[in-house]
């Protein structure tokens, strides 16, 4: 079995898309891992925003 190096997963900060044009004060923002020889670019999914009350697509910042 092949090692796995503990550096491939990286902590990710997922941020609602929609949230920022509904107006309403605060942020949705989850935190979560991935891989990154896996995953290379941003991480996109749709996670509940509490807010909104409703499933939106959260994009990875930074």
């Amino acid at each position: 079995m092949a090692k796995k190096h503990k550096e491939d997963r990286i902590q990710v900060i997922l941020e609602c898309t929609e949230h920022k044009n509904s107006g309403k004060p605060g942020t949705s923002r989850y935190v979560t891992t991935k891989n990154r020889k896996n995953t290379p670019g941003r991480m996109e999914l749709k996670k509940f925003n509490p807010t909104l009350k409703k499933y939106t697509v959260h994009r990875e910042i930074k």
